[in-house]
């Protein structure tokens, strides 16, 4: 099986892994608890549009900051702690929502803590192609990206009998092997610097936990539902 890792667009035609791991990857898994659809739009104007027909809870940042209007911003914390009977989350974020449209292939997202289940989901359905795609911040590389990709790079590999792995993806697993050292990383990325300075250091402390999910979100038809066999 070719298993590879890419930044902001995938080279494969079979299954892709969006990872934006600070924040909208673990937000959309985390969501999954509690919302049966997650709907990503490129823009809150979209956003807004869609409410108006389908109802549902607004959630979205720009530049880390709740958009304002919405009901929410694009914290995991906010989102899995949301007290709703709405089952429809449209969701807005600065990198992660704007990638999956361009993506031609089956696509599931991957954050730290759902990597483990990511890696079983995508060893599964693909058939020869697993491209893990980093979503970077806007064009560039994200290192909370990169070791969370590293975590599930290593457990596809688990669920796998040979992984013919590009060289990006042998670094990501040797960087995110030592867990301490992936904590730090998170802390100290530039994202993770950010999101502290304005308030949200919880939401990094949520991001950089390991393997405490087992939802798997998969992209179909512009929506995000559970995976389910």
């Amino acid at each position: 099986m070719k298993v590879t890792l890419s930044l902001e667009t995938t080279i494969s035609s079979d299954v892709s892994i969006m990872v934006d791991a600070l924040r909208a990857s673990t937000t959309i898994t985390l969501a999954l608890n509690n919302f049966e659809r997650i709907i990503p739009c490129l823009t809150p104007e979209e956003a807004l549009r869609l409410k108006d027909k389908t109802g549902g809870i607004l959630a979205g940042e720009r530049n880390g900051e709740k958009i304002e209007g919405f009901d929410m911003g694009n914290s995991p914390k906010s989102v899995e702690e949301s007290e709703t009977l709405e089952k429809t989350l449209i969701l807005t974020t600065t990198n992660g929502t704007r990638i999956l449209e361009s993506m031609n292939s089956q696509i599931l997202v991957g954050s730290l803590i759902n990597a483990k289940a990511t890696g079983e989901v995508s060893a599964k359905i693909a058939k020869n192609h697993i491209d893990v795609v980093m979503a970077g911040v806007k064009g560039e590389f994200a290192l909370e990206d990169f070791l969370a990709s590293g975590e599930i790079l290593y457990q596809i590999c688990k669920n796998l009998k040979d992984c013919e792995l590009n060289e990006l993806a042998k670094a990501a697993i040797i960087a995110s092997r030592d867990y301490n050292s992936l904590k730090s990383g998170f802390y100290n990325s530039r994202s993770g610097k950010h999101l502290a300075k304005i308030g949200y250091k919880d939401d990094v402390t949520c991001c950089c936990q390991k393997n405490i999910n087992e939802n798997v979100a998969i992209y179909t038809n512009r929506e995000l539902k559970l995976f389910k066999d």
